[in-house]
């Protein structure tokens, strides 16, 4: 069990022992439930790192191991679809360890009625993905749910990778003078959802940015760039994946909104929607923590890829103990950036 296993169920502060189910991810509600219930009920070395995928030793091979569940509605967004989310969601938790995505497995949960073309395309667009993403469905499995129960088709997906020997990356390696470097603009994938699921008539297409990650991190590691931590900026965004690292390595960690950047259909959008883009979902970024005298080497690889051609260092890591996040504005204002309460945009993965 990675640190990617997420329940959809925020705990409530006080009251009866009951779980109202909600939706989304990445909220400090949903924190709590980790850190409450399931985390000390299944502690053990590889679980505790609290990463994006657990690393093991099988033999004389390091394997990354990682699972997740797909829930978007709908299924098809300008972009991708439930299947292309659901190879690449998988694989970019594995490369966020510096695996190499191997294998997966799919479980699909499909409700009674769903139309054989839906599922057929779907399947495709898995196929698909997973050639593009160089990895091969060895083995899944399928359950039909009543109608009005399973929302068309729920996916899980688990994933094998294989760790390159010397590799290390972790919340636990990240050090105070750290950058915090962004692989590119944030938002599109959350807003390309929303714009479809409320029928918003953009003038400007958004589409999600959905993609693996995987081939712009092996570069990096190839070069021998010290990668001390890795994240993809799934549910919750930028703001939720920062709060979890921060938590989960004990520093605080200073961003530049300015250097932050999302594109001007996204701004627009968000302007309309009321979001802010730093917790707006994304299935095709990721926040690098390199130690400064490899930053700029790290940038120049990252900007020769088309996925990263954006890449730049948002932030620093200050210093250990008080595992908050801030921003600071175009006038030098510093402001708390927290885990969301509640939800911002549910269903989006």
């Amino acid at each position: 069990m990675s640190h990617d296993f997420r329940l959809n169920c925020p705990v409530p502060a006080a009251g009866p022992a009951t779980i109202q189910i909600g939706h989304g991810g990445g909220g400090r509600m949903m924190r709590s439930l980790l850190d409450r219930l399931f985390f000390p009920a299944f502690s053990n070395e590889r679980l505790d790192t609290k990463h994006d995928s657990a690393v093991m030793r099988i033999g004389a091979q390091r394997v990354a191991f990682t699972t997740d569940s797909y829930v978007v509605s709908p299924l098809f967004f300008p972009g991708g679809d439930i299947g292309k989310l659901a190879v690449y969601g998988t694989v970019n938790d594995l490369a966020m360890a510096g695996a190499r995505p191997a294998y997966l497995s799919a479980g699909f949960i499909l409700e009674e009625g769903l139309p054989i073309k839906t599922l057929e395309a779907v399947v495709g667009s898995m196929r698909d993905a997973a050639r593009v993403a160089g990895v091969e469905l060895v083995t899944g499995d399928t359950k039909v749910v009543d109608r009005g129960k399973g929302d068309g088709i729920f996916v899980n997906t688990a994933g094998l990778g294989i760790v390159p020997n010397g590799v290390e990356i972790s919340p636990q390696r990240i050090r105070p003078g750290d950058a915090v470097v962004l692989s590119g603009d944030l938002g599109r994938h959350g807003i390309a959802i929303m714009s479809v699921r409320a029928s918003l008539g953009f003038e400007t297409a958004i589409e999600s940015d959905c993609a693996p990650l995987w081939q712009p991190v092996s570069t990096l590691l190839g070069a021998e760039i010290a990668i001390h931590c890795l994240r993809d900026l799934t549910r919750g965004g930028l703001a939720s994946a920062l709060n979890e690292i921060a938590l989960d390595a004990s520093v605080s960690i200073t961003i530049e909104e300015t250097s932050v950047p999302v594109c001007e259909p996204v701004v627009a959008a968000c302007e309309v929607l009321g979001l802010d883009p730093l917790y707006v979902a994304n299935e095709g970024r990721f926040v690098a923590f390199i130690p400064p005298q490899h930053v700029e080497r790290a940038l120049e690889i990252l900007r020769e890829n088309a996925l990263t051609a954006d890449a730049r260092v948002i932030g620093v890591v200050d210093d250990r103990g008080q595992s908050v996040v801030r921003a600071r504005g175009p006038l030098g204002n510093l402001r708390i950036v927290d885990l969301l309460s509640g939800e911002q945009l549910p269903r989006i993965c």
